[in-house]
């Protein structure tokens, strides 16, 4: 049997990988491997699969034992290509150790640059270079990297020795540091890794080799992926590649540099080169936001008032072939690239390139230019643009003529706008959140341990880094608006607060941070609702062109039923009647009405609420303007409705001139040990049939109404919730057909309606043969049915939910992505049944999985007619939609 291979090989013009196999290089390894197959200049190198990292873990952490043969081939082959061999002293060969994920993870794991350096190889390297200083220079920075990455020496230990030395030697930045001053850092780095470890920096350069190796898988399971992965639905099982790659180097002097760049703007989508680099520099320096770096093109340096020289300007003929790299890439992935790249001594080598993050203006922006262009056709730009980020543009920006009290302005990291409490830290933020509070997270620099904050925060503001910084990459990919830079703050972690043109900010006080210019202003902010059109308006418009299935909206008020439809809505799935009965112009009614001795003392006040909730009907019938509407009797059970203290009883019965004792004995005589599976429902319509006889008569006679107005023939459809028998159904059916005979009469208008009921319980599911004898329609409530499958409490879950995902139980909340499985089961069963009986039977789903995209990629499977969900995510679910409906019809023609 053949060994297994565990490393491929890249570099050179040619590899062993290739793009398609990202599942098993990862992506960062699969682009290098198709880049080196392109003729593009890849400093050569090798990938260790994902099957390892699995492995690794399978084998409690040990490697097996094939892999070291395997893995000092390709060492040997990498310095075989560049003339050098590792350890050497003479002529060294160093390396990088990289991660590399099958889904782009930035800033999650771990990277290690420079390894194969130590006390003698060091000088070989300088006599090679010709160029002491650079020589250690890198060698101090493998040792605050390695040591912090893979022997766990906090890399605060080493900053904190540099910026004293610093100020000792009155010397500003690091480039002013010689080669002597760098044996001196070098020797304290050393001195505080034996401090902290007992043990030496380790010599031994195969020793660092693997101890990075096994850092690099180390960090898949570390605390900051695990939360990036949870974030993004990122599986734990995917694994990470690892990526050893010969170092080229941009910290060689003034002709070298390092640099990322997006071939198109991330933010915006516009078709120009956006990115950042650094002369005489290292990757990490760009992105960790240490040095502000220069813009890459003139026009960028123009628009940003900058003095440095852009490297079209100071590296002409390197910038014109990275021009050309781009291009090429651009046109090969036929998609957006997130490059980096350096240049060593004049030559330019490509480091990496991926399918850029973007924000949900710029994947449009791009999707649409891309189709324009030829690139790609309309279906791919449908699949292109996540659903989930549309969330991006449906919020509020800032109002342009609103007052700002404009006290600092840095780099619009990441576009969109938002008020909040000042915070310090990601804890804060996280704890803040979890109390319903928005707050803005303010750092001097973000790192990946602040990932959880980050997600937290309605936005982030910090004083370095640029638009290619940590927090601006994290923070576009989360669709958080983010300003960076902002040079003339200065925090004061200790004392909670900030100071910037003469005011002092504190924790707790207001800001607002508009991520489209860079602004921070003091106070809030007035906001308004974007335009949705352009770009949005035209991809939205394909997208309904692939689309099968019908989105529509929960709502019960005019505002929630006119945004939905503004966001393209094609009608009303559910309405949630009980949700009218709390305003307070009707809540003394109802409270009437339920604390009655009979059906005469309810119908008094049933007969107050006949008109309010006739003329809520008649609205929303209006707006949708011969639109389904789909209308849910009463549905919770009666105990919500009345008062819960003493006080609020006292005030209820002086309201309803009702004893107050009399009071307090109905409202125990409703109490219940567990209303979610309790006298709720339709045991509501059968126990007190006259409520909903009065909701039937308010919807037939709006409809009539509405029709007149709008000259649209009105067809509402009326839902029955919480039906586990037929019987149930056919009951409760027969009085509003009863009410719908005695308004045609009355009215002398011919009514067109649909009954239909909620499949909310197993039973319901399990027995949907029969009752689709009865039901002209079925809605699954995914809330109640994962409430009942699984016998959790939704309300309660939280508790233990996510204690749940972190000892990896399940791998997602069920209330927030449908449990395809078991509930996903009987939603099939019922549907599957629910045909059999009737074969034209609409189906739809108005649980809050209806706005979740793998919830409505399950939806499309299974067949249902529609989707339902809250306003702002309609726009959400008509792209899922489409791109389920797209995925469907792409695996038949496979």
């Amino acid at each position: 049997m053949a060994e297994q291979k565990w490393v491929y090989s890249f570099g050179d013009g040619k590899a062993e990988g290739a793009a398609d196999m990202r599942n098993l290089l990862g992506g960062k390894g699969a682009n290098l491997a198709e880049m080196s197959n392109l003729g593009l200049p890849v400093p050569p190198g090798f990938t260790i699969t994902t099957e390892l990292c699995t492995a690794y873990y399978d084998n409690d952490r040990n490697y097996p034992d094939n892999l070291k043969g395997q893995v000092d081939a390709a060492v040997a082959a990498i310095g075989k290509t560049v003339g050098a061999t590792f350890g050497d002293k003479v002529n060294p060969l160093l390396v990088s150790v990289r991660s590399g994920a099958r889904a782009s993870m930035p800033g999650m794991m771990d990277t290690v640059l420079n390894l194969g350096l130590n006390d003698e190889t060091v000088a070989g390297l300088a006599t090679r270079a010709g160029d002491e200083r650079f020589a250690f220079d890198s060698y101090r920075r493998f040792i605050q990297m390695y040591s912090d990455v893979v022997l766990g020496v906090d890399h605060h230990h080493f900053e904190e020795i540099l910026e004293y030395y610093k100020e000792e030697h009155e010397l500003n930045l690091d480039t002013e540091l010689k080669a002597e001053d760098w044996r001196d850092v070098i020797t304290r780095y050393k001195a505080i890794v034996y401090e902290e470890l007992g043990t030496p920096f380790p010599q031994d350069v195969s020793e660092q080799l693997w101890g990075a190796i096994s850092a690099v898988f180390g960090s898949w399971r570390n605390q900051r992926a695990e939360t990036y992965r949870r974030l993004h639905n990122i599986p734990e099982s995917w694994g990470t590649a690892v990526n050893v790659q010969a170092m080229v180097f941009g910290n060689m002097g003034e002709t070298s540099a390092t640099g990322v760049a997006f071939t198109r703007n991330p933010s915006t989508g516009e078709r120009a080169i956006y990115g950042e680099f650094l002369v005489n520099a290292q990757g990490e320096d760009v992105v960790a936001g240490i040095r502000t770096p220069q813009s890459l093109t003139k026009a960028a340096r123009l628009a940003n008032n900058d003095k440095k020289p852009s490297m079209e300007e100071a590296m002409p003929t390197v910038f014109a072939e990275l021009l050309a790299n781009f291009a090429r890439l651009e046109k090969h992935y036929t998609d957006m690239q997130d490059v980096e790249f350096t240049v060593q001594n004049g030559k330019l080598w490509m480091l990496q390139t991926r399918s850029g993050k973007r924000t949900a203006k710029a994947a449009l922006k791009i999707a649409v230019e891309m189709a324009a262009e030829g690139l790609i056709d309309e279906r791919q730009a449908v699949m292109r643009v996540d659903p989930a980020s549309l969330d991006q543009l449906l919020h509020p920006t800032l109002d342009p003529d609103a007052e700002r009290e404009v006290i600092a302005a840095g780099l619009p990291a990441s576009p969109g706008a938002a008020s909040g409490e000042v915070v310090f830290s990601s804890d804060e933020a996280a704890a803040a959140k979890a109390d319903g509070r928005n707050v803005i997270l303010v750092r001097i620099e973000t790192s990946p341990e602040d990932i959880h904050g980050m997600h937290s925060a309605v936005a982030i503001l910090t004083t370095r880094g640029g638009m290619t910084s940590h927090a601006a990459v994290v923070a576009r990919g989360m669709g958080r608006p983010c300003v960076s830079g902002v040079g003339s703050i200065r925090i004061d972690y200790k004392a909670e607060q900030f100071t910037v043109m003469g005011q002092t900010i504190k924790k707790g006080d207001i800001i607002t941070v508009d991520g489209s210019t860079g602004q921070v202003i003091k106070g809030e902010v007035p906001m308004f609702q974007p335009e949705l059109s352009g770009d949005f308006a035209t991809l939205m418009g394909w997208a309904d062109t692939y689309r099968r299935m019908k989105v529509r909206t929960n709502a019960e008020t005019p505002l929630d039923a006119a945004t939905a439809r503004k966001f393209g809505a094609e009608g009303i799935g559910l309405c949630r009647t009980e949700h009218m009965f709390f305003d307070e112009t009707r809540i003394v009614a109802v409270r009437q009405m339920i604390l009655a001795d009979d059906e005469a003392g309810r119908k008094a006040p049933l007969a107050k609420i006949l008109p309010m909730q006739r003329d809520d009907f008649r609205q929303l019938f209006v707006i949708m303007k011969g639109l389904p509407v789909t209308i849910r009797l009463l549905d919770p059970p009666l105990h919500e409705f009345l008062p819960k203290t003493e006080e609020e009883m006292a005030q209820v019965a002086a309201s309803t001139g009702i004893d107050a004792d009399k009071l307090a004995r109905r409202v125990a005589d409703l109490h219940e040990f567990n209303p979610m599976l309790g006298h709720r429902g339709c045991r509501l319509g059968i126990t007190y049939p006259e409520i909903y006889e009065m909701q039937a008569r308010a919807i037939f006679e709006a409809s009539v109404e509405a029709a007149k107005e709008t000259g649209e023939p009105v067809i509402p459809e009326i839902m029955i919730p919480l039906v586990s028998m037929k019987n149930e159904l056919d009951m409760l059916k027969a009085r509003i057909v009863a009410v719908a005979g005695a308004v045609e009469k009355e009215t002398g208008t011919k009514l067109t309606y649909q009954i239909g009921t909620m499949i909310e319980l197993p039973r319901a599911a399990l027995l949907a043969r029969q009752i689709a004898e009865s039901a002209e329609f079925f809605s699954f409530g995914t809330n109640d049915l994962t409430q009942t499958t699984y016998g959790i409490s939704r309300d309660d879950a939280a508790n233990y939910i996510n204690d749940y995902i972190a000892k990896k139980v399940i791998t997602q909340d069920p209330f927030v992505s449908l449990d395809t499985e078991g509930v996903g089961e009987l939603v099939s069963i019922a549907a599957e049944r629910g045909r059999a009986t009737r074969p034209d039977i609409k189906l739809g789903i108005c649980g809050e999985h209806g706005g979740d995209p793998a919830s409505i990629a399950f939806c499309e499977e299974v067949g249902l007619t529609y989707v339902s969900c809250s306003p702002y995510r309609v726009p959400i679910a008509r792209l899922a939609a489409a791109q389920s409906a797209l995925s469907t019809s792409n695996e038949r023609d496979v």
